[in-house]
């Protein structure tokens, strides 16, 4: 059985950092492309950042870029979202999701597994 979980939210100011954990297990996910999202209230979810689970290019969404950095540990089974430089436009739960295949992907629709969420609100 896959498991998501993520942890790491919470309340910022702005200006802080804040870094999100997905723990996996289940299965050996390195030949999956590991994924976060995040859906503000009324709004579709969207994809944040990307990378395959063995490792090389990883992807970020324009919105996030420079002050979001996607990383994992295969010791730990851990997927990070470590995210700087936070405004308030980035508060919403965030999610980690996986899909089969190493190929990136930024629609939700084309993920396998996703964990709980964990809420990150930013005040200004």
């Amino acid at each position: 059985q896959v498991q998501l979980v993520e942890s790491g939210g919470g309340l910022v100011q702005a200006g802080g950092s804040l870094r999100l954990s997905c723990v996996a297990s289940g299965r050996t996910f390195s030949r999956y492309f590991m994924g976060w999202f995040r859906q503000a209230p009324g709004q579709e979810r969207e994809f944040v950042a990307g990378m395959p689970w063995s490792g090389g290019i990883t992807y970020s969404a324009d919105s996030v870029k420079g002050r979001f950095t996607i990383s994992r540990d295969n010791a730990k089974n851990t997927v990070y979202l470590q995210m700087d430089s936070l405004k308030p436009e980035d508060t919403a739960v965030y999610y980690c999701a996986a899909r089969e295949g190493q190929v990136p992907g930024t629609r939700k629709s084309s993920y396998d597994y996703w964990g709980q969420g964990t809420q990150v609100t930013v005040s200004s």
